[in-house]
């Protein structure tokens, strides 16, 4: 009996021991995910509700009527389309690119090898805001601005780097015996890594996009400034800057376009959280 209540003392004075990080960490998630609470909230109160004095927690009286006025209202959808198809271009174009640099790092040995990565460990700690007026007189010289594959390349460049770093170290960790062998047996080297090494890359591809989607649904500066004059050029980050001067002070409105805006990454990241942790760890692992 003895042993046993020291063993169980034991394991409460480890939980006292944690508890302090376990209040700190609840504090923090409760600090963080407020904001989102309070923007879901707010699209989902009538406008009495949210211009009275008393601020309510939960909503006493549910409405529509803010979401139904963000879908109806000019540019929704083609905002909608504008931002899927340059946030889908950069993610596959950066994807296909950074396969092949990554396959090049991890695997073969050339002159500059280092140098190179170096060069892609600053671009990824380079801000992109002091880039701005760079891009924007390149695209003006070349007649790209106003244009949606500009944006996709600016998107392109900005998820690069990030996800070289990343595809490398899970390449580097796969072991090189397994195409080895499939060369053995008669494949080539491209043909051992699409079906031996890149089925294993599952992870670090799901992480990288995940990364890649969020960085070029979200960025609002260069789409703000590379699209002037084409409105219908725009993406839903600027729609929604001027969605306040559109309603005037309905502030239902604009949460609940915010809350619409927010669905597509959260729906990506729940479809792939399962793979993002393991490409993440992974792919600083090894390199």
């Amino acid at each position: 009996m003895s042993v046993q209540r020291d063993i169980t003392w034991t394991m409460t004075r480890r939980r006292l021991r944690r508890m302090p990080l376990h209040i700190a960490a609840a504090v923090i998630v409760v600090v963080c995910l407020f904001p989102v609470y309070w923007m879901v909230a707010t699209a989902f109160k009538p406008n009495r509700d949210i211009q009275s004095d008393s601020p309510q927690l939960l909503p006493h009286t549910w409405t529509l009527d803010h979401f139904r006025a963000a879908v109806d209202a000019d540019g929704f959808g083609l905002f909608w389309r504008n931002s899927i198809l340059v946030t889908l271009g950069a993610v596959l174009l950066s994807l296909l690119v950074a396969l092949g640099a990554s396959f090049a790092v991890a695997r073969m040995r050339w002159r500059g090898r280092r140098q190179f990565m170096l060069m892609v460990f600053i671009a990824q700690m380079a801000p992109w805001e002091a880039l701005i007026i760079p891009v924007y007189i390149i695209s003006r010289d070349t007649d790209m601005l106003d244009r949606l594959p500009t944006l996709t390349l600016v998107y392109f460049m900005m998820t690069l780097p990030f996800t070289i770093v990343v595809l490398r170290g899970f390449i580097a960790a796969i072991p090189p015996e397994l195409e080895e062998a499939a060369q053995v047996d008669g494949c080539t080297r491209l043909r051992a890594f699409r079906h031996i090494a890149f089925p294993l890359l599952a992870p670090g591809l799901m992480a990288t996009s995940l990364f890649g989607y969020i960085t070029a649904w979200n960025e609002f500066t260069y789409a703000n400034f590379l699209i002037i004059k084409h409105q219908d050029s725009r993406t839903l980050p600027v729609w929604l800057s001027s969605f306040q001067n559109v309603f005037g002070t309905d502030w239902g409105a604009t949460m609940a376009a915010s809350t619409l805006f927010a669905l597509p990454a959260l729906a990506v990241f729940l479809l792939l959280q399962r793979h993002v942790t393991a490409g993440f760890a992974a792919g600083a692992v090894k390199g």
